[in-house]
């Protein structure tokens, strides 16, 4: 298994048009824009523009305004107030209370993480040899404010034997290709299937765990840790149109099913990218999940989702692993490209008593 790299190439300047916005939509720009730091009179000139299909309330205002929504932010959502309160209300949230499920004590909670390890030092070795098709779906947003227009899909043919990947391009957007996948330009990925949770879970990491709660993914109650790797022990690495390469730092949250003590979920995020690096923020969700290979069952990655930033621009890549299927040297892919996954495959749900 090779080393977990995230690779910028050059990436195309798309144009961007705007639809009417959620109040949940309209709520994750907002907060997204404070956590990344994007200038107050910025924002409040782009919600000038924005149309809404559900009534805005005064209780959201107030808690974006609580969040750090800057004075012309919060002038901007007032006007929009106005202009939407003849519109409906939006959807009631989830209700679904979460039973009060006790947490495992640090002692449970940190024999739970030894077993992990293990599971993630012997992941790969328990593989079988295999092939499936991988698609990518890009996706850009030059004015850094995640409204996304798609750039491309790429499929590749991804191949298993004998603990090595292989990666092979055979189509974009439907169409042949014998381009190298290396040369298909824009943000792209490998590594997937085992350096992440090999790297986090290695003891030369030294990576910290702590519990951090109760979540239901895929209608499975998951323990959800969260980690960290200091920059010295980190093995991930950025890399910047061949040119530029730092291995940042890097912190997340680990998944693990209760029941089986698999791992279902890894997310991480770069820390602390030293001022001047072309790539200012990268991130990755890598999902696992049950998928048949011959007469058997394993837990293979499922959908992976890659955010990266360079100055303004956006770029994201939602990667599925799809029709897996035992190894075989004259296997083909096909060059049509799957339906996304389902949102509800992928989406965490309240923590179930």
């Amino acid at each position: 298994m090779g080393r977990l790299a995230l690779v910028w190439l050059a990436a195309a300047t798309l144009a961007w048009t705007q639809a009417a916005l959620s109040i949940a939509q309209l709520e994750s720009f907002v907060r997204s824009s404070i956590q990344l730091k994007h200038q107050d009179r910025e924002v409040a000139n782009y919600l000038r523009t924005v149309k809404l299909r559900e009534r805005l309330e005064d209780r959201i205002i107030v808690e974006l305004k609580a969040a750090g929504a800057g004075p012309r932010t919060v002038e901007a959502l007032e006007a929009l107030r106005e202009a939407s309160k003849n519109l409906p209300p939006p959807p009631p949230p989830n209700l679904t209370a979460a039973a009060e499920i006790p947490p495992p004590s640090p002692a449970e909670w940190k024999k739970i993480i030894e077993a992990v390890r293990e599971y993630a030092m012997n992941y790969t070795r328990q593989l079988p040899d295999f092939i499936c098709t991988q698609v990518t779906r890009r996706y850009v947003d030059p004015s850094g404010l995640e409204f996304w227009q798609t750039q491309d899909t790429l499929t590749a043919r991804l191949s298993y034997f004998e603990q090595k990947e292989d990666y092979k391009l055979v189509a974009i957007n439907g169409r042949y290709t014998d381009l190298p996948y290396e040369r298909v330009g824009g943000a792209t990925s490998m590594g997937e299937f085992g350096s992440m949770l090999r790297e986090i879970f290695d003891r030369n990491t030294q990576a910290t765990f702590h519990w951090e709660r109760w979540a239901t993914l895929r209608g499975r109650r998951m323990h959800v840790f969260r980690y960290r790797v200091d920059q010295a022990h980190s093995q991930w690495w950025l890399i910047y149109q061949e040119r530029d390469r730092y291995n940042p730092a890097y912190e997340g949250l680990i998944y693990v099913d209760r029941d089986t003590g698999v791992v279902a979920r890894i997310t991480l995020e770069a820390q602390d990218i030293p001022p001047g690096f072309p790539i200012t923020a990268a991130s990755t969700v890598l999902d696992y999940d049950l998928a048949e290979v011959g007469d058997r069952k394993y837990m293979l990655p499922l959908r992976a989702e890659i955010r990266m930033r360079q100055g303004r621009m956006l770029n994201r890549n939602e990667v599925e692993f799809r029709m897996y299927r035992k190894f075989a040297a004259e296997a083909v892919i096909t060059f049509e490209t799957p339906e996304p996954l389902p949102p509800e495959s992928v989406t965490e749900q309240p923590p179930k008593p």
